[in-house]
């Protein structure tokens, strides 16, 4: 049963990073762009990097959370929910701490985009 519980775990929390990543980068590069002061290149290619980071990071945990099991029938679902909300929280979490360090350096880059436009 603990193999079937890893399984179910791993189908359920590598189907949902991978659905976030791709949610967030197609949403995201408006915003990015924006952040970055209309500059597309840049938007993208810091867009491509957070997601990236959110693969390696979220994968990660994910891995690091398939040790010590012992699931039988009656706590499978608990267990493997638990697991799954875990990763959910993380998810959420580096989302938010993504959105505040990008409004953050946002406004920096959107600055020195601005200022070696004007030739400063």
């Amino acid at each position: 049963m603990t193999h079937f519980a890893y399984g179910l775990y791993l189908a359920i929390s590598v189907g949902m990073t991978i659905w976030v990543a791709r949610a967030l980068s197609s949403n995201g590069e408006i915003f990015l762009i924006r952040c970055f002061g209309q500059d597309q290149e840049l938007a993208t290619s810091t867009n491509r990097l957070l997601v990236i980071g959110f693969y390696l990071v979220n994968l990660g945990f994910i891995s690091y959370r398939l040790h010590d099991w012992k699931v039988d029938t009656v706590s499978l679902i608990p267990e493997v929910g638990s697991r799954v909300g875990i990763s959910l929280l993380v998810l959420g979490l580096m989302h938010f701490f993504n959105m505040v360090m990008i409004a953050r350096f946002g406004r920096v880059v959107k600055d020195w985009a601005r200022d070696q436009a004007a030739g400063v």
